[in-house]
Parts: structure tokens; C-alpha cells; sequence
């Protein structure tokens, strides 16, 4: 209304803006209380002049964005201030502007360490001098031949002698010997016997009752139980421990003779998966191992357009629906079950205590949940899958219209609301542990059901959201809300009603910013890691839900958020976040909200730290699966290995390679050793015990960019490795002997590393901070570390010459005095 626009109208440079009273007063007049200017009315209308200004407040120094200057005489110092300020900043451009002068060497500390590792040579050279008689000096050379046979002079034997410094006296000499064994022959008759009668006892001898309780009292017996009863245990350990029967030879002749042995380091593909209708030239933006049922995996299709195509709406009629399909290796062409979303799904996960519940992220902000209690047998391979129809057709197969087998749909039973979600796309998505939960104002409390009944989720809007399945209170709704959305939660026919009183109007409970350290705005995150994991009993509630019949699953609808008087307070939850966004920056922030002192509003704390060291945007955030506080990221060309705590900088920090890198995967079962996914198909495996600068190996996988990575354990000898790509395809790696077995010692060794890297971090931080220090002090005593006038490249040149003359004319000097001696 009044051209104050942040960023176009007024900026830092020009931050002032003037306004005719009458122009205020008029808004005043016609939005009363609404006006911006109303709680300042009587200071404008006691105003004199004709004009006010407005001044943009940049670093908000009197607690709001403007401020109003209603005193001429201030108005014109602040205008005269701004225009000395302007030429100030022409002069000092108009400086900048000038040729750079190249400045001498300047010793900042270091030339102690230089001095001491420079290098001398201690032994006198040996100099050899060939000169000619005097009266030879200056007459000509003259070259004859002679015949050696005719003058006795003509040649000079070097016979060789014995040096008596070279003779060196052995004291010790390696001799090989065969060592044999001696023969020897003997032999021996049997000595002949008289054969006897022998009888063998077969009716055991019982000892009587009072022998009986004699020995059991006895001394002797008790010595003889003490004695051995510490062997005794530890022989009933051992054999709980390993079995003594197990043949060692024949084990390890068995793992040598399958893929994988000890000579074999690439992965092999062992099968590969792609849909002909849903997934072939579409890329797979997310892949998931089922965390109960072996050899069932799941992806989410995207398709791949532009932002201006998915932003038409003529385009959206032809990308409608999106699916995520479930893949078992019995049939690598038709999924096993298909989940429906209403948009691109860029990541979803299964919950932890109930595999049959799955949440996912979608590209317009909303998040879905669905049920598969319905088809747990079908997912376990009890219910055959659909076969495929049998109606004769005329067509041959590549035009035939009908799809060839029915696979099952599964509807999305909930979808949040899209006005109160994010804003833009959900990029990453995660189930809180089931040992605690969030109230709404960010703080851990002690679990209530000990279930994951809450997510969170982030995206590039600034924003990092927490949600609740469970049932909210509408307390705060008027009584026509509530009719609307009684009315609202009837499904249609086939969605489960599992989530119904979520759909539509579920929101988020808790809400977390991340505003800059420094300057204005707020950083967008991509992807984040949390500390807390799930408990030990997860894996026996997701088995026992996913054995569960239909009457039996949990009755969500039934759950409601408990009252924060009900909960319990956990202090020793680690409540941050270690977050990557969009613009290669690593940051580790606090959920929990605090109140600010200023305005006394609840509001995010400010990131503990920032570091920008990926050229390009986020796109991994891994946490070790042997430590809880290493994390590895990639972006852009770099990748990059952070410790939790350790604000010095990344532990690990890679030079630029050649491809982008998309993805980033540890390994399961070697603590050193983590995989890299790159944008032209190939697979970079580093090994941190071998090397540390580079990968250890590099296998091609896929012709087009690699787009996801997830590893699974299926045995003991049998990993693999699930890769995915922009085109649509699916491809499971088997992972050798060399990269799923691990070293002796390796979790130590990789800790020690670890360790070592972090002590790095603080001993250059200690060298930066002595040496600043001493450069303080030498400024304190009048000392200039370095000269404050510098000399062009042309003075320079000329007294090098100066110098080189001079050289020359010592030079000359030296040799006429020599020959002088001669």
C-alpha cells in the first residue's frame, strides 16, 4: 500500500522511504484499527511536517521491521548520514577498482616448522681442477693418431687392487639344510598266552541308604565338587557358546564355493525388477526392505517431468495417480501389490511396531498412510497371486489392451490436509522411537502405548513438521465442524476405515523453523537424522501384527492423544537434529521450543552450527549402523563423514570428483566401509582401512543415474544390495566374501581413526588460536609481522638485474685471480 516492499522498494542500501502525512492518516481513517500506523496515531497527528519517514529496520534493533522518524532535525541527520555513506561506498569502489598490488611474503608463524624441516647437505663437496702448463697458455691445439704397438707411453693400465676398507669380515651366513627323518627297522613277536575264562558284571552294584548319606556328607566328596566345579562351568558355557561339534575345514570349504569367496570384491547382480506399464521410463525416487517378510521389497515410482509440466494442469490429467510397488523374487515382472497415492511419492517407511501401517511423503506436501492388514497373506505367500486372465483375444500380445495380470490395489486410507501441511514437497520422512513421544510443544515424554504412533517430516519450505496418528481433540471446534467432519469421514467402498478420522483433517501437532544463524531468512531442509533409535522389542510387535488376522489389528480409531498431566518428562532423549538442506549446508538443531526473552513467544532455537561444504544440495544423510554419532553425507561433487558433538568442521571432507554423487549407503556388516551411488550409473565402494583419499573400487551398474541404494541382510552368507535408477528399474546386487565380512578388530580400529580425526580437528583449531594470539601480541609491542609497503613487479625485476651484474663481476674477478695463481 505504501511502496515499503523488503527487498525491492527498501533494501540495506537504501533503507528510507518518504510519506505524506495526509496519505497515513487517510489509511487510518478508512482501516481504524487494522491500520499499521494506528498504535502510533497520536505521535503522527502531533507531527508538524509534511512528510514522514519510514525507515526499513534491517537488523531489528527497536523490535520491528520499520521505524518512524518524527523529528526534522533527525530526519536530516539520517539523510545526510545516508549520502555520505553512498559517495564513501563510490570512493571505495572507485579504489577497488585499481589494479591489485601483489604484496610480499608475509611469515603468519609457520617458518619455525619450515625452518626445522629443511634440509642441508653436511658433506664437502669434492672439487677437481684440470689446468695446462703456462707456456701453454694460448697456442693452438693440435690432434695426432698413434699406433700403440710403437711407443711404450702410449696407453695407462688401471689394474685393479684389493681395498682394505671393503674388507669386511662375516660374522653370520644363511645356510640351508635338509632336515630327514632316520629310518629305522624293527620288528616284534606276539608273546603267546594261555587262554582263560573271563566274565563281564551286567547288574550295576547300588550303594545302601546308609553308605549312601555317608558319602554325600563325606569331606572328600565335598573337595572334589569345589574343585571341579569352576572347569565344569566353563565347559557348559562353551558349549552354549559354539558348537564343538561344527566342522571348521568343511565350513570353510562351503564359503569359498559359493559367490562371494574370499578372491572375489565386485558385486554381482542377482536379479532385477521393472514393471512394462508402471515403472519403465520413470524414476524411482525411494526403496524399502520389508523389516518382517525376507525378499519382499518396496518402491515408489515418480514421474519424470518438469517443474512447468507438473505445474500445468492439462499435464496433471495424465500423470494422476502414483503407486508404490512391492516386488517378491518369485516374479520379477508383475508386483506382488501396488499402494495408490494421489501424488509422486518421494519417500515413505513402514512402521517400526506395526509393519502392516506404511506412511509416504508426497510432492504436493501431503502425507498418506495406508493399511495393509487386508493383504498380509498375500505380502507372506499364503494367498496365491492373481493369475493371469485367460480370454482369448485376436491381437497379438504387444497390442493387446488388456493387462495381462490383475495386480491388487491397495487405497490410501488417510492423506493429510494440504492446507495445513507443508508447502512444498516432503523430502524426507521418518517414525519417532517407540520408548518416547512428543507433546505439542516438542518435549519427550515416556511413551504411553510403547507403539510409534508419531512421524516427522521435512521439506525445502523451511519447516520440519511432527505428526500424530492417533485421535486429536476437537475441543476448539464449534459444533458445525464437527458435523462437517463426522459427515466427511465416511470412506468409500474398499478403503480400510483404519485412519478414517485422519483423513482430510489431519495436521501437524508440532511445528519446528530453522532461521539463520546469521542474517535473515530460514534454511530449507532436505533430508535429517535423529540419534534415538527404536527398541529391542520393535521387531516382536511388527511379527506379531504382521501374523495378526484382521479382527485382531489395533483399533487406531480408538487411540486419543493423552493429556500432557498424564506424561512423564524424559531428560535423557537426545532432542536435535542433524538436518542437510537445499543449499549444501549441514546443520544440527533443537526441536524443542524456547521462550524468547525479548518477545516472550515460544519460538525454535537457532542452530547450534552450520557448515557449507557440499556444492550442491543434500541429498544423503546416513548414521552409521555401528555408531550412533558418525554420520555420512553427500551433495553435489563431495562427500563428507561429521561426528555428533564435534563442531570443529567434518571428520572426513572429499576433494570434487568427476560425477555428482546421488546417494550414500553404509555397509551393514563392515564398520569402515560405506557405498557411493554417482549420476553415471557407476559404484564408488570406499574402504577406510585401505584407503581414505579415494574409493577402494569402482563398478558400473546402470547406464543412467543411480537414484536410491538400500543393503538387507538375508543370511549370514547371502547380503544384498538393492540399486535403483532414473529409468524405472530395480537392480538386486549380491555383495561379496570381501564386503560383508569384517576384519579382526575393524569397529576399533575404524573408532581409532575417528578419534584421531577429531584430535586433527582440535589441534588446528589450538594453532589458529596461538597464533592469532601471537600476532596480538606483536602488534601490541610495535612490531609489524609483515612490511606495510610493497614494491611493484618492475622495481623488483630491476634489482634483480642489479644483483645479477654484480654476480657477474665478482665471478670474472674470482677466475682471473686463479689463473693468476697458476
Amino acid at each position: 500500500m505504501f511502496q515499503c516492499i523488503i527487498g525491492q522498494d527498501v533494501t540495506a542500501d537504501n533503507p528510507h522511504r518518504i510519506i505524506k502525512k495526509e496519505v497515513i492518516i487517510d489509511d487510518m481513517k478508512a482501516r481504524a484499527a487494522v491500520s499499521d500506523f494506528h498504535p502510533y496515531k497520536h505521535p503522527i497527528l502531533d507531527y508538524q511536517g509534511d512528510d514522514i519517514m519510514i525507515a526499513y529496520d534491517v537488523n531489528s534493533k527497536y523490535g520491528q521491521n520499520f521505524y518512524l522518524v518524527l523529528n526534522e532535525m533527525m530526519k536530516e541527520i539520517i539523510l545526510q548520514s545516508f549520502q555520505i555513506n553512498k559517495t564513501q561506498d563510490t570512493v571505495d569502489q572507485q579504489e577497488h577498482s585499481q589494479e591489485p598490488k601483489h604484496k610480499p611474503w608475509a611469515d603468519l608463524g609457520s617458518g619455525i616448522e619450515i625452518e626445522q624441516e629443511q634440509f642441508e647437505e653436511t658433506p664437502v663437496k669434492i672439487k677437481f681442477m684440470i689446468s695446462r702448463v703456462r707456456r701453454m697458455f694460448g697456442a693452438p691445439v693440435r690432434f695426432a693418431d698413434r699406433n700403440d704397438a710403437e711407443m711404450k707411453d702410449s696407453y695407462v693400465e688401471c689394474a685393479s687392487y684389493q681395498d682394505k676398507s671393503f674388507n669386511i669380515k662375516k660374522l653370520e651366513r644363511d645356510i640351508g639344510i635338509q632336515a630327514v627323518s632316520k629310518l629305522q627297522e624293527s620288528s616284534t613277536q606276539t608273546k603267546w598266552t594261555y587262554p582263560r575264562n573271563a566274565c563281564t558284571q551286567y547288574t550295576p552294584r547300588e550303594f545302601s541308604s546308609p553308605e549312601r548319606e555317608e558319602l554325600m556328607t563325606s569331606e572328600a566328596l565335598h573337595t572334589f565338587v569345589n574343585s571341579v566345579s569352576v572347569r565344569f562351568e566353563c565347559a557348559l558355557q562353551q558349549n552354549e557358546i559354539m558348537d564343538v561339534f561344527y566342522d571348521d575345514w568343511r565350513g570353510l570349504s562351503e564359503e569359498d564355493s559359493t559367490f562371494g569367496g574370499k578372491t572375489d570384491g565386485h558385486l554381482k547382480e542377482y536379479q532385477s525388477f521393472t514393471d512394462l506399464l508402471k515403472s519403465q521410463g520413470k524414476r524411482i525416487s525411494h526403496i524399502e526392505w520389508h523389516p518382517a517378510i525376507l525378499g519382499l521389497i518396496a518402491v515408489s515410482i515418480a514421474d519424470v517431468i518438469t517443474m512447468e509440466d507438473r505445474m500445468n494442469p492439462s499435464s496433471r490429467a495424465v500423470h494422476s495417480h502414483s503407486y508404490i510397488l512391492f516386488w517378491n523374487f518369485s516374479d520379477p515382472i508383475h508386483p506382488q501389490i501396488m499402494l495408490e497415492a494421489p501424488d509422486d511419492i518421494y519417500c515413505f517407511q513402514f512402521c517400526p511396531t506395526d509393519t502392516n501401517i506404511v506412511a509416504g511423503s508426497c510432492t504436493n506436501g501431503q502425507v498418506v498412510l495406508w493399511d495393509l492388514s487386508e493383504f498380509a497373506g498375500l505380502l507372506q505367500g499364503n494367498i496365491p497371486a492373481a493369475k493371469p486372465e485367460t480370454q482369448k483375444s485376436n491381437l497379438l500380445p504387444e497390442l493387446d489392451p488388456s493387462p495381462p495380470c490383475e495386480v491388487p490395489v491397495a487405497q490410501h486410507c488417510a492423506v493429510s490436509s494440504i492446507e495445513n501441511g507443508h508447502k512444498s514437497m516432503v523430502t524426507d520422512l521418518c517414525w519417532l522411537p517407540d520408548h518416547f513421544e512428543l507433546t505439542r510443544f516438542g518435549v519427550p515424554c515416556e511413551s504411553t502405548e510403547g507403539l510409534c504412533v508419531q512421524l516427522v517430516t521435512c521439506s525445502p519450505d523451511c519447516t520440519v513438521l511432527f505428526w500424530d496418528i492417533r485421535h486429536a481433540k476437537f475441543t476448539a471446534l464449534s459444533m458445525q465442524e464437527k458435523r462437517k467432519i463426522e459427515k466427511e469421514l465416511q470412506n468409500p467402498q474398499g478403503v480400510p476405515n483404519t485412519f478414517k478420522h485422519l483423513d482430510l483433517h489431519w495436521r501437524p501437532m508440532h511445528k519446528v523453523t530453522l532461521p539463520k544463524i546469521s542474517g535473515i531468512g530460514d534454511y530449507s531442509p532436505l533430508l535429517f537424522s535423529m540419534r534415538e533409535k527404536c527398541s529391542d522389542r520393535v521387531k516382536e510387535h511388527a511379527q506379531y501384527h504382521l501374523n495378526a488376522e484382521k479382527g485382531e489389528n489395533m483399533e487406531y480409531t480408538a487411540m486419543d492423544v493423552p493429556s500432557l498431566r498424564n506424561l512423564t518428562s524424559l531428560l535423557e532423549i537426545n532432542t536435535f537434529l542433524f538436518i542437510g538442506t537445499e543449499d549444501g549446508e549441514i546443520i544440527y538443531v533443537d526441536w524443542q521450543v524456547e521462550k524468547d526473552l525479548d518477545t516472550g513467544k515460544m519460538t525454535t532455537p537457532h542452530p547450534a552450527y552450520c557448515y557449507s561444504v557440499h556444492d550442491g544440495p543434500v541429498n544423503s544423510v546416513q548414521r552409521s549402523p555401528f555408531f550412533d554419532d558418525i554420520i555420512l553425507t553427500t551433495g553435489g561433487w563431495t562427500i563428507a563423514i561429521w561426528k555428533e558433538g564435534v563442531t570443529l568442521g567434518p571428520l572426513l571432507h572429499t576433494a570434487c570428483g568427476n560425477k555428482r554423487c546421488t546417494t550414500a549407503q553404509w555397509s551393514l556388516s563392515r564398520p569402515g566401509v560405506f557405498i557411493i551411488g554417482k549420476e553415471d550409473g557407476n559404484i564408488d565402494i570406499w574402504d577406510l582401512l585401505e584407503k581414505t583419499h579415494e574409493p577402494s573400487q569402482s563398478q558400473n551398474i546402470t547406464s543412467v543415474s543411480i537414484s536410491c541404494m538400500k543393503p538387507c541382510i538375508i543370511s549370514q552368507k547371502q547380503h544384498l544390495l538393492a540399486v535403483s535408477d532414473d529409468f524405472g528399474t530395480l537392480h538386486i546386487l549380491e555383495v561379496p566374501w570381501s564386503l560383508r565380512h569384517p576384519f579382526n578388530q575393524e569397529l576399533s580400529t575404524v573408532e581409532a581413526y575417528f578419534d584421531r580425526e577429531e584430535q586433527r580437528l582440535a589441534y588446528f583449531e589450538t594453532r589458529k588460536l596461538s597464533r592469532a594470539e601471537m600476532l596480538e601480541r606483536l602488534n601490541q609491542m610495535g612490531r609489524v609481522p609483515f612490511p606495510l609497503e610493497s614494491r611493484t613487479a618492475e622495481e623488483i625485476e630491476e634489482e634483480m638485474k642489479k644483483e645479477y651484474s654484480v654476480y657477474l663481476l665478482d665471478e670474472k674477478k674470482a677466475i682471473i685471480a686463479q689463473l693468476g695463481k697458476t
